[in-house]
């Protein structure tokens, strides 16, 4: 008889991914869908749930139906629904980026919200319900991963810590918190509230059927994209550390307690008994390629010896400001002298996005969060061997194996942890 299976699906900016888990965290399949192969505007609910469907599908192609025994879903962080009763969208999605410009509503927020609350801003998912709540016939506000959950089950009334917390929930009271009215929004709209991985029901019967799934498959409370990608990396100890080197510098930290910092940009996330921390920087790979093409810097790094440092001391931003691990609106770039050589002037960068990789983790240690224990790195300049060394040296701690990028893994994960909940796994 084969062991059961988690299925973790992603819905991202671009696309949705899918991924068939083991217990042992082995990913046995996977299925992906271009949100633009369905339709021309990415925003559309049809759209998502359309190439959700399609990744779902390639991957149960992979495994057989009958092997499934759970599914949860995370989204992007901040993007909010209006839906009726039915569970049907009244309007547009305000999405993750989305920008509330209404300067009475955010200074009325502002003026009531506690500061350490992460529901701050125009992108707050706080800010979106408020301008969602006079669309006619609104039944309830929820987010985008509750919302792919809801027609998994047909219950649109639940949402996870992760996702709620830019919309106000108290992370350490674990409940939206008395405020929230005095914001002006109906705290009747908003979803009750369970910590990811909780199984929250079954296959709407209907769904099941057109999977060809057993009509038992849970659902489990699922999380946003970010946590997702720092599950699926296998960091699951406090002090465990996971670097971003995308166009920015993300650092995200397990830690024992929470750690609140808004003048960093920084809140915390429970994740499995634990607390996720982290930063973002304005440094990062979008200062490298303002500066060299990618078949360069490959070029230069093969001569660069990262055993040996510069004496250059960089601080690469492409514009004055920094967020993290210096809070600093004039913050200025600091990138001269400019060595003649140009594979010693991208050394220089690349040990400077180092150092504020350690600052980073030193704040993070600062300001209450475990000392770093390891690193595992994604994005696209973990792959680079030279810059790796050259972090690693400058760290000080092992850098472990990652062991998926794929948000849709660390999903899988939180299913698996609901499978183990209702007994189905050891």
């Amino acid at each position: 008889m084969h062991t059961l299976l988690s299925i973790g699906i992603d819905l991202g900016t671009s696309g949705a991914r899918a991924v068939a888990m083991t217990a042992d965290f082995e990913i046995v399949a996977q299925g992906a869908a271009k949100l633009l192969a369905f339709g021309s505007d990415p925003r559309d609910p049809a759209i998502w749930w359309q190439a959700v469907r399609a990744a779902l599908a390639e991957t149960l192609a992979g495994i057989g139906q009958a092997r499934v025994g759970a599914i949860a879903v995370d989204g992007t962080s901040g993007t909010v629904l209006a839906i009726d009763e039915k569970g049907d969208p009244l309007a547009p999605p305000l999405m993750y980026d989305h920008k509330v410009d209404d300067a009475v509503l955010l200074a009325r927020i502002a003026r009531i919200i506690p500061a350490q609350s992460a529901a701050h801003g125009a992108t707050s998912g706080l800010a979106k319900a408020l301008a969602l709540q006079p669309t006619p016939g609104v039944a309830a506000i929820v987010h985008q991963a509750d919302w792919i959950a809801g027609r998994l089950t047909g219950r649109f009334d639940t949402t996870d810590e992760n996702n709620a917390l830019k919309t106000g929930y108290d992370p350490l009271e674990r409940r939206w918190p008395d405020w929230i009215g005095t914001t002006g929004l109906d705290p009747t709209l908003l979803p009750r509230v369970v910590a990811a991985g909780t199984p929250v029901g079954t296959l709407a019967p209907e769904i099941a059927d057109v999977f060809g799934l057993d009509r038992g498959v849970a659902v489990v409370a699922g999380t946003t994209d970010g946590c997702a990608s720092f599950l699926a990396t296998g960091a699951d100890r406090p002090g465990d550390g996971v670097t971003a080197l995308g166009s920015t510098l993300t650092l995200k930290l397990l830690c024992d307690r929470p750690v609140f910092a808004p003048e960093f940009g920084i809140y915390s996330h429970r994740v499995n008994g634990l607390w996720l921390a982290g930063g973002a920087s304005n440094s990062g790979g979008k200062v490298l390629a303002h500066h060299f093409p990618a078949d360069s810097i490959e070029a230069l790094c093969a001569g660069i010896d990262p055993a040996t440092e510069t004496d250059l001391d960089y601080y690469p931003l492409i514009v004055p400001g920094e967020r993290f691990p210096v809070a600093d609106g004039g913050w200025p770039p600091r990138l001269t002298p400019r060595p003649a050589s140009d594979a010693d002037f991208l050394k220089g960068m690349l040990e400077g996005i180092a150092a504020i990789e350690k600052l980073g983790y030193d704040r993070l240690a600062e300001l209450g969060a475990p000392p770093l224990r390891s690193v595992r790195s994604v994005g696209g300049g973990a792959a680079n061997r030279v810059w790796t060394a050259m972090r690693q040296r400058r760290l000080g701690v092992p850098f472990l194996p990652t062991l998926s990028d794929e948000a849709a893994a660390g999903s899988a994960r939180l299913a698996l942890a609901g499978m183990k909940t209702l007994g189905m796994v050891p």
